[in-house]
């Protein structure tokens, strides 16, 4: 790093520290509000149904349980554990059974004969098809509901401490990746000349340590993230093992083979190519460098594409390929944005014909997104109500919109380099391939200081390097001389280039766009562990057909309600079997606000098929335990969509009646 000798006005190296710490603050501050909001990563498969559902009663114990799903997962041997009363287990523990047929994705487990009545846990957990885990329970009951010593985990499966890190270490890959293939695309297609330049050699090695070191606590946290939640896992070599069997964990020991032939093209690039000299010679490395480092960071893209979103739903074979265009676009774009940027305040060499290779670079990318983008987001929105009503839809609208600002601030950048082109051109002429050209328009008065310390570096160097001759100078001082004349020359050349008003416009407008696109990438990173909307609205209407019944089943309700009294709050479960014309058995449930069994002073029930002007027929159940009611022999004269009505009392005062209409018969 070069010294700069104090002058008027703000100081070069406190302003490039500053824009450095300002990034970095804004880096911290988005991800920890990411992290600390979004919690463990979304299903990206759902449970759309099970047999028996959710809260049902049964007469006779079942011979096994069976869920449903809305895509494809990932199970193992005690994916679905079935829990007696006691805590104990109820299945056959021989694994869950794929019972899927077509589009429909199904496993069940076998169940003990003879299971005494009571309240059963279902407890499951799996991997999505694009890797990541989901969990769920659910209870049922034999005969009537009982007590239950069953206390299943509150930690959801990725959450907790490891879930944390993982995370931390999904955005740190993202991010290590946009500076890696970025960077390095910002030497071969803008700025040759940079290979040679120090700071944007640690700019790309720093990518590829981030991206490696990412990638290895992802691998190592796999098992534990995906199962127990423990960092001490994190070392169970057959857990390690069982993670190597899957598709993301071949996916993450792909991306660390892909990374050691970066680390080669990474070697040639800032070795033997920065040091070419011959042009002809040079070109062809470049073929050869761009051609070998495409290749390469397509198949680290790929990584992503293979084991994630991209991976499973529709036209995966189409989508991953498209993925793949859209993540290079990304880095090309964001990764070029940042080299730009240390280019600007780091190297004093930068001219404005790089400026304007990489301004056609960031708009080819621009358009590249913007066609990848909008068939993702088809593929994983689906519908306008997805767009809005999904966290997805809302994350994807939050991208577009700061892709506008991104695109309107480069605007401003694009005329500070249009100024800063002309300015060269009149003043130097055409700039030669990569070469540094530095802008002439600099202030009377910089120009002055500059010659001045100039003057004045050159008489003491003068003086110093005549002193030391006739002291016959020792090798080492040679060399601190020598160090000295280089800081000053630096100097000179950092002075020069900071009083450009057009060069010092380009670089806080570039400073600008890296801001915005640290949030841009934080969302994208979001985008990739959340459930696409297309995703969420199928398994809601998969979750809201399993409870509707099929002619002569089970009617399941749920209706929250509120008598605006204290403790007036809870939800109402409603259970009507078989569900057909004739006779029936009512269960009612009631849970306070707390999700406890709530008992009420009075609780009423009618039924009207408002179509045929029946009704309402009032039932009255009858308490059979706490929050619980019960009636038998209701009659259901013909089939239709029946109004349930049920009112609720839970003071003297405080009453409400709700309603909900079900399918019966």
């Amino acid at each position: 790093m070069s010294a700069t000798a104090p002058y008027a006005g703000p100081s070069p190296i406190r302003r490039p520290v500053a824009a450095a710490a300002l990034l970095a603050a804004l880096l911290s501050l988005v991800f920890g509000l990411l992290l600390a909001g979004a919690g463990p990563a979304a299903a990206h498969a759902a449970l759309t149904g099970s047999d028996p559902q959710d809260g049902a009663v049964v007469d006779t114990a079942p011979k096994e349980v069976t869920l449903s799903f809305s895509e494809a997962i990932a199970v193992g041997d005690d994916s679905i554990r079935v829990l007696d009363p006691s805590g104990k287990r109820a299945d056959t523990e021989a694994g869950p059974r794929d019972l899927s047929e077509g589009s429909t994705v199904r496993y069940g487990v076998a169940l003990h004969s003879g299971l005494p009545d009571g309240t059963y846990t279902v407890a499951w957990q799996a991997i999505s098809a694009d890797s990541h885990p989901i969990s769920g329970a659910f209870t049922f009951s034999i005969g009537a509901p009982s007590a239950t010593t069953v206390a299943l985990s509150s930690q959801d499966v990725g959450g907790g401490p490891v879930g944390v890190v993982y995370d931390i270490a999904r955005y740190a890959a993202y991010a290590g990746f946009v500076l890696l293939v970025g960077g390095s695309a910002f030497v071969l297609a803008c700025w040759r000349r940079g290979a040679s330049a120090l700071p944007m050699q640690r700019l790309v090695v720093r990518g590829w340590l981030t991206l490696t070191a990412a990638t290895l606590v992802m691998l190592l946290l796999r098992n534990p993230y995906t199962g127990s939640g423990k960092f001490a896992d994190a070392f169970d070599l057959a857990g390690l093992q069982s993670v190597l069997d899957t598709k993301p964990g071949a996916a993450l020991v792909s991306r660390l083979l892909l990374l050691g032939a970066a680390a080669l093209f990474i070697a040639v690039l800032f070795g033997t190519y920065a040091r070419r000299e011959d042009e002809r010679e040079k070109k062809d490395l470049t073929f050869g460098l761009a051609v070998g480092g495409g290749v390469v960071a397509a198949g680290i893209a790929a990584t992503w594409a293979m084991s994630e979103h991209a991976s499973t739903g529709i036209q995966a074979s189409i989508a991953m390929p498209v993925d793949v265009l859209h993540l290079l676009a990304v880095a090309a774009w964001l990764g070029g944005l940042a080299s730009l940027l240390v280019a600007l305040y780091r190297t004093p060499d930068i001219g404005s014909a790089a400026v304007r290779r990489f301004s056609a670079v960031a708009f080819g990318s621009v358009v590249v997104l913007a066609a990848t983008g909008i068939y993702q987001s088809w593929r994983q929105v689906g519908s306008w109500s997805a767009l809005t009503g999904t966290r997805y839809g809302q994350l994807l609208i939050l991208k577009v919109a700061l892709i506008a600002v991104l695109l309107a601030v480069a605007w401003f950048s694009r005329r500070w380099t249009g100024r800063l082109t002309d300015t060269a051109t009149a003043s130097s002429g055409a700039e030669e391939e990569g070469a540094a050209t530095e802008p002439e328009n600099t202030a009377p008065a910089a120009s002055a200081e500059a010659s001045a310390s100039s003057a004045s570096c050159a008489s003491s160097t003068a003086s110093t390097a005549s002193t030391a001759s006739d002291d016959d100078v020792a090798p080492e001082r040679a060399a601190q001389l020598a160090r000295q004349r280089a800081v000053l020359t630096a100097t000179k050349k950092k002075r020069v280039r900071d009083a450009d008003p057009e060069r010092s416009g380009l670089r806080r407008s570039v400073l600008a766009e890296a801001a915005v696109a640290v949030v841009l990438l934080a969302v994208t990173t979001m985008l990739t562990s959340t459930e696409p909307g297309r995703t969420e609205e199928e398994a809601a209407a998969g979750a809201t057909a399993a409870t509707a019944p099929a002619a002569g089943g089970p009617v399941n309700l749920s209706m929250p309600f509120d008598t605006g009294g204290e403790n007036g709050k809870g939800t109402i479960r409603i259970d009507i079997d078989p569900g057909r014309t004739g006779s029936n058995d009512l269960h009612v449930w009631i849970d306070g606000s707390d999700g406890e069994p709530m008992d009420v002073p009075e609780l009423k029930v009618a039924l009207t098929l408002e179509s045929k002007d029946i009704g309402p027929l009032p039932v009255v159940p009858d308490r059979l335990a706490e929050g619980h009611w019960t009636a038998s022999g209701v009659q259901i004269p013909m089939a239709g969509e029946w109004k349930v009505d049920v009112t609720v009392r839970t003071s003297e005062i405080d009453q409400v009646t709700i309603d909900k209409n079900a399918k019966i018969g």
